[in-house]
């Protein structure tokens, strides 16, 4: 077995993470909803469901979550 290497992870408290989702939520929204982020979505679904298929031979779950 290879040995892995300690990495160091601070731990970044509630209120900073809430802060920079406040900033981050209504671009990553507005840019789910317009058609160029539809578009990169549907894109990445057929990427994800092409890798699950080429390991397992399965598709993967879709759970058909929306953003």
């Amino acid at each position: 077995m290879t040995q892995r290497k300690k990495q160091y992870h601070p731990k970044i408290p509630d209120y900073e993470l809430e802060a920079l989702a406040r900033c981050l939520l209504p671009d990553m929204q507005a840019y789910f909803e317009s058609d160029k982020g539809k578009r990169a979505f549907a894109e990445w679904q057929a990427q994800q469901q092409n890798q699950g298929k080429g390991k397992t031979g399965q598709s993967p779950n879709n759970s058909g979550g929306s953003m």
